[in-house]
C-alpha cells in the first residue's frame, strides 16, 4: 500500500536563525521544537532571499529569487504568470490549506483597481484555502477573542501594551491573557482542520505571528527569561559611530521608530539603552518558547491520531530580525541578522538513514523550500524554480555541486510608511542591494549606492567596511564577478528549455 503523506509547514515570523537551542543558543526554551531537531535536520546557514513579509514569502513559495517574482516590497503585486507551492500540490491531489497569511498584493492585470486587496499590504496567495487568515484586518483573531468573553479596548490593538508601565520595552505582561493570544488562535484554527481531516491525507500552512512584534508577551511568558541572562547586543559606540558605515544604514538609524515594535511607544528605536534591548530580547524569547507550547498541543494531536509517521513536518521562517544589533530593530537593510532563518526538517522516511539530530552546515537558501516538499512528495519542481531540493540531504547524499556561498536581495524604494528612497535621492528602480557570501567573504553591491564589503574571519560582526581598502580590490572583484554570475544563472528560464527545431517542439531536461 502507498504511504500516506502529509504536509505540515510551520511558517514563524521575524524569528532569527541562531535561536535555536540546537545552534547552542542559551535563551531557546522550545523542547518541542528541540524534538524536531533530533528527529530530523537542522540547517545552520539557512538564509531567506528577501525582506520584508512579502517579498521573503513570495520566495518562500515560489522558490525564486526575488530578482525574477519582483514582488519586492510588501505591497507590490505578484506576476500572475507564476507558479507557487500551493498551486503545485492541488494539481496533484493535494488541497493546501492555509492558517496565517502570506502578504500577497495580487497582479493588478489579473483584476480591477478597486479590489480591496489593494488597500492593504498583502493579502492570501492564490491556490491556498484559508482555515484561519490573519490579514489584512485580523478581525476573524479578535472576533474570536471577543467571544471568548474578553472585552477590546475601543484601538483593538491595544490588547499588545503592557498591564503596567509606559510603552515600550518592558517585562511586563501584555495586557491580553495567553490563552487568547494570537499564537493560541492560530493553533486553534490549525488543529480545527487536522482533526477535520483525520481520513484523509492534507497539507497544512500553519503560519505564526510571533515572535514578530509588538515585543509584548502575555503572562507566564513575559518572565521566563531573565534579561541579565540574553546575549548583549553586537553595535558599535553610538548610532553615529554606527552611521558612518553607510548611507543606508545612516537612513534606518533615524528613520526607524519604537511605535513600529511596541504598542505606543515613542522615540527612535537606535536610542534604546543596552537594558532596554535586553528586556525586549527577553520578552522576545518569551514569544518564542509561547510558540513552542503550543507546536507541543500540535504535535501531541499527530502523535495520539497516529499520523505522525506520516507527515513531513518543516519548520522555517520568513525573515530574521535585528533585535539591537547594530542599534537596528526590524528586518531592513543588509545585515545577516536579517536575513538568516530557521529550517529543521522531519520527515518520515529518515529513520534508516542515521541522519536524524545531525546539522548541515552548507548553505541553504529559502528557495529551496518548495522543491523539497515538491521532491518528498514525488512530484516534479517547475522548471521556474531556482531553488533545489534538500531531500538528499536527508538521507545523507548531499548533492557533490551544491552551493559554496547564499544570495539575498534588498529592495528600499519608497512605501507609504518608509520612504528610503526619496531620502538617499534615488530613482526608484535603483533603490536595491544585493549580497553575495560564503565562509569568508561578504560583498554587498547597491545599484546606486557605494558597495559594502566585510571580512567575515576578521570582522564577523560586519562593523568595517573594507570595499576602500585597497588590498581588498581584487577580492572584492571576485565577488562581484560571482554575483554575476548568480544572476545570469538565475535569469528567468520558464520557457528556455523548449526550442523549435525541423522535427518540430523539443523540450530539453535540466543542464
Amino acid at each position: 500500500m502507498t504511504q500516506r503523506k502529509n504536509v505540515l509547514l510551520i511558517v514563524v515570523d521575524q524569528w532569527r536563525g541562531d535561536t535555536l537551542a540546537a545552534l547552542g543558543h542559551p535563551c531557546a526554551v522550545t523542547p518541542n521544537i528541540d524534538r524536531l531537531c533530533r528527529e530530523g535536520v537542522t540547517f545552520r546557514n539557512h538564509y531567506t532571499q528577501a525582506s520584508p513579509c512579502g517579498p521573503a514569502r513570495a520566495s518562500l513559495l515560489t522558490g525564486l529569487y526575488q530578482m525574477t517574482h519582483r514582488a519586492v516590497q510588501n505591497t507590490i503585486p505578484l506576476d500572475a504568470r507564476f507558479t507557487n507551492l500551493a498551486k503545485e500540490v492541488r494539481r496533484a491531489g493535494w488541497d493546501p490549506a492555509l492558517v496565517g497569511y502570506t502578504t500577497t498584493t495580487p497582479d493588478p492585470r489579473t483584476t480591477g483597481p478597486d479590489d480591496p486587496r489593494f488597500l492593504v499590504l498583502g493579502d492570501v496567495m492564490d491556490g491556498f484555502r484559508p482555515v484561519g487568515a490573519f490579514e489584512p484586518y485580523k478581525d476573524a483573531y479578535f472576533a474570536w477573542v471577543a467571544a471568548n468573553g474578553f472585552e477590546l479596548p475601543p484601538n483593538r490593538d491595544d490588547i499588545w501594551l503592557p498591564v503596567s508601565g509606559a510603552p515600550g520595552p518592558t517585562v511586563q505582561a501584555a495586557r491580553i491573557p495567553a490563552e487568547l493570544s494570537d499564537t493560541a488562535w492560530f493553533t486553534e484554527r490549525g488543529l480545527n482542520y487536522l482533526r477535520g481531516r483525520a481520513d484523509k491525507p492534507w497539507f497544512l500552512h500553519l503560519g505564526y505571528y510571533r515572535p514578530h512584534p509588538p515585543f509584548v508577551a502575555p503572562k507566564p511568558y513575559n518572565r521566563l527569561i531573565d534579561p541579565a541572562d540574553v546575549p548583549a547586543p553586537v553595535r558599535a559606540a553610538s548610532p553615529e559611530a554606527e552611521a558612518r558605515q553607510h548611507p543606508l544604514l545612516d537612513f534606518y538609524l533615524r528613520d526607524i521608530q519604537r511605535s513600529s515594535f511596541f504598542q505606543g511607544a515613542k522615540g527612535r528605536a537606535a536610542d534604546m539603552t543596552e537594558a532596554e534591548v535586553r528586556a525586549m530580547r527577553a520578552t522576545y524569547y518569551g514569544l518564542m518558547k509561547e510558540i513552542d507550547d503550543n507546536l507541543g498541543r500540535v504535535f501531541a494531536y499527530l502523535d495520539a491520531t497516529d499520523q505522525w509517521k506520516d507527515t513531513l513536518v518543516i519548520l522555517t521562517c520568513d525573515h530574521g530580525e535585528m533585535l539591537g544589533d547594530h542599534h537596528l530593530l526590524g528586518k531592513a537593510g543588509y545585515f545577516d541578522q536579517s536575513f538568516h532563518i530557521p529550517l529543521v526538517i522531519r520527515a518520515p522516511d529518515q529513520a534508516a538513514d542515521g541522519t536524524r539530530g545531525t546539522i548541515v552546515s552548507k548553505f541553504t537558501e529559502t528557495i529551496d523550500t518548495m522543491p523539497t516538499i515538491l521532491n518528498w512528495l514525488g512530484l516534479a519542481a517547475p522548471r521556474q524554480c531556482d531553488g533545489r531540493s534538500l531531500v538528499p540531504f536527508l538521507h545523507d547524499a548531499p548533492p557533490a555541486d551544491w552551493r559554496t556561498e547564499v544570495h539575498y536581495e534588498y529592495d528600499f524604494r519608497d512605501i507609504f510608511y518608509s520612504k528610503a528612497e526619496s531620502a538617499l535621492g534615488l530613482a526608484m528602480d535603483r533603490a536595491n542591494l544585493a549580497v553575495v557570501q560564503d565562509e569568508r567573504f561578504k560583498y554587498v553591491h547597491f545599484a546606486g549606492l557605494p558597495p559594502l564589503f566585510f571580512d567575515l574571519l576578521e570582522d564577523p560582526a560586519q562593523l568595517i567596511n573594507r570595499a576602500g581598502d585597497p588590498a581588498m580590490r581584487g577580492t572584492m572583484l571576485d565577488y562581484a564577478q560571482k554575483m554575476l554570475d548568480w544572476r545570469l544563472a538565475h535569469a528567468d528560464r520558464t520557457l528556455t528549455h523548449y526550442r523549435a527545431t525541423p522535427d518540430g517542439l523539443e523540450e530539453r531536461g535540466a543542464a
